[in-house]
């Protein structure tokens, strides 16, 4: 048992967002994690992403097992959060849906100008995540 909690610290308040505020924290943040399956395990990859009304974009490379993928709409969950581990307070959204790639010249254009990568691969596959289901928590003291 830790110190704090054998001292009797209460723990963070954990209070349920509403669909508006999720989509807007997660505007407000650069990074998160797609989750998705491959060979039927779960795999998670950190990336770079914008939200665009009720999809959220990343870019991905040629080739890549999420490309591949989302050529049959497969569902995908994207998450991001902003946690202080030293006031145990922040929050975290996850939205889940279908992904597919964007394959219209002008649109893919359009992310490709607005979502600059933070790598050095050649990402150049939009995949835009349909935000069918929206949750998420604040903590707050």
């Amino acid at each position: 048992m830790t110190s704090e909690l054998a001292a009797g610290v209460r723990g963070a308040r954990m209070i349920e967002l509403g669909r508006g505020e999720c989509l807007a924290l997660l505007a407000g943040v650069p990074l998160g994690r797609v989750g998705f399956t491959r060979q039927a395990l779960p795999v998670i990859r950190p990336v770079n992403h914008l939200v665009d009304g009720d999809t959220v974009v990343i870019r991905t490379h040629p080739g890549s097992a999420l490309a591949r993928h989302t050529t049959v709409d497969e569902v995908v969950v994207y998450e991001a959060d902003d946690l202080d581990a030293r006031t145990r307070t922040g929050w975290s959204v996850m939205v889940t849906g279908r992904a597919s790639l964007v394959t219209a010249p002008w649109a893919a254009a359009r992310y490709r100008a607005l979502l600059i990568p933070w790598t050095d691969r050649d990402v150049d596959e939009i995949v835009r995540i349909q935000a069918d289901l929206v949750t998420g928590y604040r903590l707050l003291r």
